[in-house]
């Protein structure tokens, strides 16, 4: 079992930045991706941004250009850096942690943390 614990979210107005966390523990294996996803209501949850242990990563196409992962692999921490924040933006969201081993395709995630743009 891996916990993910999120912080950063909250109310921010447009074009404002956030910075989001996510640390992980348990059961955390030498190579794995750990990420972002978002969910607005009634849409349906999408990838922000991943990053792998050897720092390959991939954004969603909505926020190429103004989001920003990395992670710090001592800290088993991903990071997400939020630029130019658009209400469009705003959702739930959720640390995603994504591990394969043999073949199986382990993937947990985190409870959520509320990211909100208005003015």
């Amino acid at each position: 079992q891996v916990q993910l614990v999120e912080s950063g979210g909250g109310l921010v107005q447009p074009g404002e930045s956030l910075r989001l966390s996510c640390a992980a523990s348990g059961s955390i294996l030498s190579v794995d991706t750990m990420g972002w996803y978002r969910q607005a209501p009634g849409k349906v949850r999408e990838l922000v941004a991943r990053i792998s242990t050897d720092g390959r990563f991939t954004y969603g196409d909505s926020v190429q250009g103004r989001f920003f992962t990395s992670r710090d692999n001592a800290k088993h921490t991903v990071y997400l850096q939020m630029n130019s924040l658009k209400p469009e933006d705003t959702a739930v969201y959720y640390c995603n942690y994504q591990a394969v081993v043999s073949g199986v395709i382990y993937e947990y995630w985190g409870q959520g943390t509320q990211v909100t743009v208005s003015s």
